[in-house]
């Protein structure tokens, strides 16, 4: 199988007059710091980029009718492959359903070490599940209920898992930025006056993750105020809390204006739909998985598959869905 490694690329030498232009524009930005003047800030570009997307079902590309296709890390890996060198790009990592705790447990798992410590883009979609599984919603009368005391309790433990998680990424990822995704309000469908309670516990979460991601120098990216609390064109699913392609694009947009503001993904770049069941996905799984050589060795970690074996420059948007761990 291709293994695909990160290049670095190595300066061979400066001349005077470049190391002279570096320490003028060390001297400019001193100046306007002791002036009091706020500099510009604007994030480095990751070149080549390796980029790792972690998460839940958002991450993955879950689609409004239970199937996967294109989602925002998708949209992203395209928009990166449009402007800039990419050595890969995975979603292999993210997984329907998961928890901040799920998240927490496959940054540490084994599988997942070598690519994580190649990777220099991370971004990560965690948290929502801990809250939403403890939403009663019933789409046909438009009503929502949750136990509050429940809901503290789920965002504490949430928090104390993306602390965790951070921290690994820390030390598993060290020359990743990591990006941390907010989350939008899942029930446009719903009454007005059933939205506030939960509207208000989505925005603790979104605080919560954004407070999380600025104690470990990480990026919260906002994609709130793209939705709304009526974005029933982005959510069009009165039964189901993901995202359609418009959907997926402004979350993808929402990250693009924090690591390259003049880079957009724009209608017509949206590919056609292209779902896959997750019956589909996993017998392909179990195809690939019969027709991988067996290892004849008796390291008892050699049977564990390691994305980085398998990372391909497989970009959803253009060439299909890819198939999860």
């Amino acid at each position: 199988m291709a293994q695909w490694k990160l290049y670095s690329e190595t300066e061979t030498g400066r001349s005077k007059e470049e190391i002279d232009v570096k320490k003028l524009i060390l001297m400019v930005v001193a100046a306007v710091s002791l002036s009091g003047v706020a500099a510009p800030v604007s994030a480095e570009l990751k070149t080549p980029a390796a980029y790792v997307a972690l998460g839940d079902s958002l991450a993955a590309g879950q689609t409004p009718d239970n199937a996967i296709d294109t989602g925002y890390s998708d949209l992203i890996a395209q928009e990166l492959v449009r402007h800039q060198r990419v050595v890969f790009y995975t979603k292999d990592l993210a997984f329907p359903g998961f928890t901040t705790a799920d998240v927490l447990e496959r940054v540490r798992s084994a599988e997942a070490q070598e690519v994580l410590k190649q990777a220099n883009i991370i971004t990560i979609s965690a948290g929502a599940n801990d809250l939403l599984q403890l939403v009663q919603s019933n789409p046909d009368q438009g009503s929502l209920a949750f136990d509050q005391i429940q809901a503290d309790f789920a965002m504490n433990k949430a928090r104390q898992n993306m602390e965790k998680t951070l921290a690994e990424l820390t030390d598993r990822a060290p020359n990743a930025d990591v990006y941390v995704m907010g989350y939008y309000f899942a029930y446009p469908h719903a009454r007005d006056s059933q939205k506030a309670g939960v509207g208000q516990q989505l925005d603790r979460l979104n605080a919560i993750l954004k407070r999380t991601a600025e104690q470990a120098d990480a990026v919260f990216i906002p994609v709130d105020a793209a939705f709304g609390d009526g974005a029933t064109d982005k959510v069009p699913n009165a039964a189901d809390v993901h995202p359609n392609i418009l959907g997926y694009q402004a979350m993808a947009n929402a990250f693009l204006a924090s690591y390259a503001p003049r880079w957009k993904v724009e209608q017509y770049e949206l590919p056609k739909p292209a779902p896959q069941s997750f019956e589909q996905i996993m017998a392909q799984q179990e195809a690939a998985s019969a027709t991988a050589p067996q290892s004849t060795t008796t390291d008892p970690d050699a049977s564990v598959r390691k994305p980085s074996e398998d990372v391909k420059m497989d970009y959803l948007a253009i060439k299909g869905p890819i198939l999860y761990i």
